[in-house]
Protein backbone atom coordinates (compact mmCIF):
# COMPACT_ATOMS: atom_id res chain seq x y z
CA UNK A 1 0.00 0.00 0.00
CA UNK A 2 1.47 3.84 -1.41
CA UNK A 3 0.27 6.64 0.76
CA UNK A 4 -0.65 9.47 -1.25
CA UNK A 5 1.63 12.39 -1.19
CA UNK A 6 0.64 15.74 0.01
CA UNK A 7 -3.16 17.13 -0.69
CA UNK A 8 -3.71 17.02 -4.53
CA UNK A 9 -5.73 19.82 -5.60
CA UNK A 10 -9.63 18.46 -6.72
CA UNK A 11 -10.52 20.22 -9.98
CA UNK A 12 -13.29 22.16 -10.27
CA UNK A 13 -15.19 19.64 -13.07
CA UNK A 14 -12.97 16.47 -12.86
CA UNK A 15 -12.70 14.73 -16.24
CA UNK A 16 -13.95 11.41 -15.36
CA UNK A 17 -14.79 10.34 -11.97
CA UNK A 18 -14.25 7.20 -10.78
CA UNK A 19 -16.46 4.84 -9.19
CA UNK A 20 -14.51 2.15 -6.83
CA UNK A 21 -17.35 -0.68 -4.75
CA UNK A 22 -16.28 -2.87 -2.23
CA UNK A 23 -17.33 -5.60 -0.14
CA UNK A 24 -15.23 -6.53 2.55
CA UNK A 25 -12.12 -5.72 -0.20
CA UNK A 26 -9.06 -4.66 2.67
CA UNK A 27 -6.86 -7.50 0.71
CA UNK A 28 -6.71 -5.76 -2.49
CA UNK A 29 -8.26 -2.63 -1.99
CA UNK A 30 -4.81 -0.68 -1.46
CA UNK A 31 -3.39 -1.87 -4.90
CA UNK A 32 -6.35 -0.64 -7.10
CA UNK A 33 -6.45 2.46 -5.31
CA UNK A 34 -2.99 3.00 -6.04
CA UNK A 35 -3.41 2.26 -9.51
CA UNK A 36 -5.69 5.10 -9.91
CA UNK A 37 -3.05 7.62 -8.46
CA UNK A 38 -0.57 6.23 -10.72
CA UNK A 39 -2.44 7.41 -13.36
CA UNK A 40 -0.81 9.88 -15.84
CA UNK A 41 -4.10 11.83 -15.80
CA UNK A 42 -4.95 13.65 -12.83
CA UNK A 43 -7.98 14.70 -13.48
CA UNK A 44 -9.94 12.71 -11.91
CA UNK A 45 -12.39 12.08 -8.86
CA UNK A 46 -12.17 8.52 -7.01
CA UNK A 47 -15.72 7.71 -4.98
CA UNK A 48 -14.97 4.80 -2.63
CA UNK A 49 -18.28 2.86 -2.31
CA UNK A 50 -18.61 0.84 0.83
CA UNK A 51 -21.16 -1.79 0.00
CA UNK A 52 -21.21 -3.20 3.69
CA UNK A 53 -17.68 -4.10 4.51
CA UNK A 54 -17.69 -5.75 8.12
CA UNK A 55 -13.24 -6.01 7.91
CA UNK A 56 -10.67 -3.33 7.95
CA UNK A 57 -11.27 -1.77 4.04
CA UNK A 58 -13.74 1.31 4.98
CA UNK A 59 -10.49 2.51 7.04
CA UNK A 60 -8.67 1.96 4.55
CA UNK A 61 -10.32 4.23 1.93
CA UNK A 62 -10.86 6.68 4.65
CA UNK A 63 -6.98 6.53 5.19
CA UNK A 64 -6.59 7.58 1.26
CA UNK A 65 -9.51 9.85 1.31
CA UNK A 66 -7.76 12.03 4.00
CA UNK A 67 -4.68 12.13 1.74
CA UNK A 68 -6.13 13.53 -1.53
CA UNK A 69 -8.98 15.82 -1.71
CA UNK A 70 -9.85 14.01 -5.61
CA UNK A 71 -11.20 10.73 -3.12
CA UNK A 72 -14.26 10.64 -1.57
CA UNK A 73 -16.07 8.19 0.78
CA UNK A 74 -19.63 6.70 0.69
CA UNK A 75 -21.70 4.00 2.16
CA UNK A 76 -25.45 3.22 1.98
CA UNK A 77 -27.28 4.70 4.87
CA UNK A 78 -27.16 3.06 7.58
CA UNK A 79 -23.92 1.11 6.45
CA UNK A 80 -26.20 -1.72 4.73
CA UNK A 81 -25.15 -4.31 1.71
CA UNK A 82 -27.56 -3.80 -0.89
CA UNK A 83 -25.35 -5.20 -3.57
CA UNK A 84 -23.25 -4.55 -6.54
CA UNK A 85 -25.67 -2.23 -8.91
CA UNK A 86 -26.93 -0.62 -6.05
CA UNK A 87 -23.35 0.37 -5.07
CA UNK A 88 -22.41 1.14 -8.44
CA UNK A 89 -25.76 3.45 -8.45
CA UNK A 90 -24.79 5.13 -5.55
CA UNK A 91 -21.33 6.28 -7.27
CA UNK A 92 -23.21 7.58 -10.30
CA UNK A 93 -25.62 9.91 -8.11
CA UNK A 94 -22.12 11.69 -6.72
CA UNK A 95 -20.26 11.82 -9.41
CA UNK A 96 -19.37 15.18 -11.39
CA UNK A 97 -17.39 14.74 -14.11
CA UNK A 98 -18.87 13.86 -17.81
CA UNK A 99 -17.23 10.27 -18.19
CA UNK A 100 -17.19 7.56 -15.92
CA UNK A 101 -14.74 4.54 -15.01
CA UNK A 102 -14.75 1.95 -12.62
CA UNK A 103 -12.56 -0.23 -10.92
CA UNK A 104 -13.06 -2.77 -8.49
CA UNK A 105 -11.22 -3.49 -5.04
CA UNK A 106 -9.62 -6.80 -6.49
CA UNK A 107 -8.66 -5.25 -9.70
CA UNK A 108 -5.37 -2.97 -11.47
CA UNK A 109 -5.23 -0.49 -13.63
CA UNK A 110 -2.20 -0.29 -16.25
CA UNK A 111 -0.27 3.20 -16.51
CA UNK A 112 -1.65 5.25 -18.67
CA UNK A 113 -5.29 3.81 -18.87
CA UNK A 114 -7.10 6.54 -18.38
CA UNK A 115 -4.71 9.13 -20.81
CA UNK A 116 -5.68 6.67 -24.02
CA UNK A 117 -8.93 5.98 -22.93
CA UNK A 118 -9.64 10.07 -23.15
CA UNK A 119 -7.48 10.38 -26.18
CA UNK A 120 -9.79 7.98 -27.82
CA UNK A 121 -13.45 9.60 -26.80
CA UNK A 122 -12.32 13.11 -27.68
CA UNK A 123 -11.11 12.09 -31.41
CA UNK A 124 -14.59 10.34 -31.56
CA UNK A 125 -17.36 12.19 -29.69
CA UNK A 126 -20.02 9.62 -30.77
CA UNK A 127 -18.63 7.02 -28.45
CA UNK A 128 -20.90 6.38 -25.47
CA UNK A 129 -18.53 3.37 -23.93
CA UNK A 130 -15.05 2.35 -24.50
CA UNK A 131 -13.63 -1.13 -23.17
CA UNK A 132 -10.19 -2.66 -24.75
CA UNK A 133 -8.53 -6.22 -24.32
CA UNK A 134 -8.06 -7.64 -20.87
CA UNK A 135 -5.67 -9.35 -19.61
CA UNK A 136 -7.33 -11.72 -16.63
CA UNK A 137 -4.27 -11.98 -14.35
CA UNK A 138 -2.99 -15.40 -12.84
CA UNK A 139 0.69 -14.12 -12.38
CA UNK A 140 0.06 -12.41 -9.53
CA UNK A 141 0.05 -15.88 -7.63
CA UNK A 142 1.90 -17.72 -10.00
CA UNK A 143 -0.04 -18.75 -12.52
CA UNK A 144 -0.48 -18.21 -16.35
CA UNK A 145 -1.95 -14.73 -17.81
CA UNK A 146 -4.82 -14.67 -20.70
CA UNK A 147 -5.78 -11.87 -22.58
CA UNK A 148 -9.07 -11.95 -24.02
CA UNK A 149 -10.42 -9.31 -26.28
CA UNK A 150 -13.19 -7.35 -25.76
CA UNK A 151 -15.64 -7.09 -28.51
CA UNK A 152 -15.98 -8.46 -31.76
CA UNK A 153 -14.44 -5.36 -33.84
CA UNK A 154 -11.61 -3.17 -32.62
CA UNK A 155 -10.49 0.47 -33.22
CA UNK A 156 -13.62 1.58 -34.59
CA UNK A 157 -16.91 3.10 -33.87
CA UNK A 158 -19.72 0.05 -33.70
CA UNK A 159 -23.23 1.32 -34.10
CA UNK A 160 -26.33 -0.41 -32.28
CA UNK A 161 -27.40 -2.90 -31.74
CA UNK A 162 -24.58 -4.52 -33.39
CA UNK A 163 -22.39 -5.14 -29.92
CA UNK A 164 -25.31 -6.28 -28.38
CA UNK A 165 -26.05 -9.26 -30.75
CA UNK A 166 -22.04 -10.14 -31.34
CA UNK A 167 -20.99 -9.88 -27.70
CA UNK A 168 -21.73 -12.60 -24.86
CA UNK A 169 -24.31 -13.88 -24.59
CA UNK A 170 -25.85 -13.85 -27.41
CA UNK A 171 -22.74 -13.64 -29.45
CA UNK A 172 -18.92 -15.49 -29.01
CA UNK A 173 -17.20 -12.29 -28.23
CA UNK A 174 -16.14 -10.97 -24.79
CA UNK A 175 -18.15 -9.28 -23.13
CA UNK A 176 -16.48 -5.71 -20.85
CA UNK A 177 -15.55 -6.09 -17.58
CA UNK A 178 -16.27 -3.06 -15.17
CA UNK A 179 -13.34 -2.50 -14.43
CA UNK A 180 -12.23 -1.78 -18.24
CA UNK A 181 -14.80 0.73 -18.84
CA UNK A 182 -14.99 3.89 -19.97
CA UNK A 183 -18.50 5.23 -20.23
CA UNK A 184 -19.95 8.44 -20.63
CA UNK A 185 -22.71 9.80 -17.42
CA UNK A 186 -25.68 10.89 -19.90
CA UNK A 187 -25.27 7.45 -21.41
CA UNK A 188 -25.75 5.45 -18.44
CA UNK A 189 -28.66 7.76 -17.22
CA UNK A 190 -30.28 7.90 -20.84
CA UNK A 191 -30.57 3.95 -20.08
CA UNK A 192 -31.29 4.24 -16.19
CA UNK A 193 -27.95 3.29 -14.94
CA UNK A 194 -27.25 0.34 -13.71
CA UNK A 195 -30.45 -2.88 -11.97
CA UNK A 196 -30.43 -2.73 -8.58
CA UNK A 197 -32.23 -6.76 -8.77
CA UNK A 198 -29.19 -7.50 -9.94
CA UNK A 199 -27.09 -8.08 -6.87
CA UNK A 200 -23.67 -10.11 -7.41
CA UNK A 201 -23.74 -11.51 -10.91
CA UNK A 202 -24.88 -9.99 -14.44
CA UNK A 203 -24.94 -6.43 -13.06
CA UNK A 204 -22.73 -5.26 -15.75
CA UNK A 205 -24.49 -7.19 -18.45
CA UNK A 206 -27.64 -5.86 -17.50
CA UNK A 207 -26.33 -2.23 -17.64
CA UNK A 208 -23.69 -2.29 -20.61
CA UNK A 209 -26.26 -4.38 -22.59
CA UNK A 210 -28.53 -1.80 -22.54
CA UNK A 211 -25.97 0.81 -24.18
CA UNK A 212 -24.88 -2.02 -26.84
CA UNK A 213 -28.46 -2.25 -27.93
CA UNK A 214 -29.37 1.54 -27.77
CA UNK A 215 -25.80 3.45 -28.65
CA UNK A 216 -22.41 3.15 -30.33
CA UNK A 217 -19.67 1.73 -28.73
CA UNK A 218 -16.08 1.46 -29.22
CA UNK A 219 -13.64 -1.63 -28.62
CA UNK A 220 -9.48 -1.02 -28.33
CA UNK A 221 -7.38 -3.64 -29.02
CA UNK A 222 -5.47 -2.17 -25.94
CA UNK A 223 -4.50 -3.46 -22.86
CA UNK A 224 -5.52 -0.93 -20.04
CA UNK A 225 -6.68 -3.67 -17.21
CA UNK A 226 -5.28 -6.54 -14.64
CA UNK A 227 -8.22 -8.36 -13.79
CA UNK A 228 -7.33 -10.30 -10.86
CA UNK A 229 -8.31 -14.19 -10.84
CA UNK A 230 -9.23 -15.68 -7.19
CA UNK A 231 -11.19 -17.75 -5.42
CA UNK A 232 -12.72 -15.15 -3.58
CA UNK A 233 -13.84 -12.71 -6.07
CA UNK A 234 -17.80 -12.79 -7.32
CA UNK A 235 -17.48 -14.41 -10.83
CA UNK A 236 -15.04 -17.72 -8.71
CA UNK A 237 -18.13 -18.01 -6.48
CA UNK A 238 -21.09 -17.95 -8.78
CA UNK A 239 -19.24 -20.28 -11.02
CA UNK A 240 -17.88 -22.65 -8.29
CA UNK A 241 -21.26 -22.88 -6.80
CA UNK A 242 -22.90 -23.72 -9.70
CA UNK A 243 -25.12 -20.66 -10.24
CA UNK A 244 -23.75 -19.76 -13.60
CA UNK A 245 -26.84 -21.00 -15.85
CA UNK A 246 -29.84 -20.21 -13.43
CA UNK A 247 -28.71 -16.34 -13.18
CA UNK A 248 -27.84 -16.48 -16.89
CA UNK A 249 -31.54 -17.40 -17.73
CA UNK A 250 -32.66 -14.47 -15.18
CA UNK A 251 -30.68 -12.15 -17.17
CA UNK A 252 -31.83 -13.28 -20.42
CA UNK A 253 -35.13 -13.00 -19.90
CA UNK A 254 -35.10 -9.37 -17.67
CA UNK A 255 -33.20 -8.20 -20.74
CA UNK A 256 -35.86 -9.69 -23.59
CA UNK A 257 -38.56 -7.83 -21.58
CA UNK A 258 -36.51 -4.98 -21.42
CA UNK A 259 -35.68 -4.56 -25.09
CA UNK A 260 -39.33 -5.42 -25.83
CA UNK A 261 -40.18 -2.09 -23.95
CA UNK A 262 -37.79 -0.37 -25.15
CA UNK A 263 -38.12 -0.95 -28.78
CA UNK A 264 -35.22 -3.04 -29.48
CA UNK A 265 -37.44 -5.92 -31.62
CA UNK A 266 -33.83 -7.54 -33.37
CA UNK A 267 -32.02 -7.75 -30.03
CA UNK A 268 -35.24 -9.00 -28.48
CA UNK A 269 -35.90 -11.83 -31.12
CA UNK A 270 -31.99 -12.76 -30.81
CA UNK A 271 -32.64 -13.15 -26.87
CA UNK A 272 -36.12 -14.94 -27.58
CA UNK A 273 -34.28 -17.56 -29.22
CA UNK A 274 -31.33 -18.23 -27.09
CA UNK A 275 -33.61 -19.02 -24.24
CA UNK A 276 -35.09 -21.32 -26.72
CA UNK A 277 -31.78 -22.96 -27.34
CA UNK A 278 -30.33 -23.15 -23.76
CA UNK A 279 -33.70 -24.83 -23.13
CA UNK A 280 -33.62 -27.67 -25.37
CA UNK A 281 -29.83 -28.22 -24.96
CA UNK A 282 -28.15 -26.49 -22.08
CA UNK A 283 -25.37 -24.59 -23.02
CA UNK A 284 -21.80 -25.30 -22.02
CA UNK A 285 -20.24 -21.84 -23.09
CA UNK A 286 -16.90 -23.40 -24.87
CA UNK A 287 -18.05 -21.87 -28.29
CA UNK A 288 -17.56 -18.39 -26.24
CA UNK A 289 -14.85 -16.16 -24.75
CA UNK A 290 -16.57 -15.78 -21.30
CA UNK A 291 -17.23 -20.31 -21.63
CA UNK A 292 -13.53 -20.72 -21.99
CA UNK A 293 -12.44 -18.37 -19.00
CA UNK A 294 -15.21 -19.86 -16.53
CA UNK A 295 -13.76 -23.56 -17.70
CA UNK A 296 -10.16 -22.63 -17.17
CA UNK A 297 -11.28 -20.50 -13.31
CA UNK A 298 -13.43 -23.42 -12.39
CA UNK A 299 -10.18 -25.62 -13.28
CA UNK A 300 -8.27 -23.40 -11.08
CA UNK A 301 -11.09 -23.66 -7.99
CA UNK A 302 -10.83 -27.10 -8.13
CA UNK A 303 -7.12 -27.57 -7.82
Amino acid sequence: MRRAIGQATSPAVPAVSIICIYLNGERFLGEAIDSVLAQDRGDWELLLVDDGSTDRSAALARFYAADDRRIRCLAHPGGGNRGMSAARNLGLAHAQAPWIAFIDADDRWRPGKLEAQLAIVEAEPRIALLAGTVNYWGSWEGRADVLTPTGHRHDCLVPPPEAALALYPLGAAGAPCPSDVLVRRDALAEVGGFEDQFTGSFEDCAAFGKIFATLPVWFSSEVWLDYRIHADSSVAGMIGGGHYPARRRFFLRWYRDWLRRNDVPVVARAVRRRLVRDRLRPATYRHTAIGRLALWLRGILRR
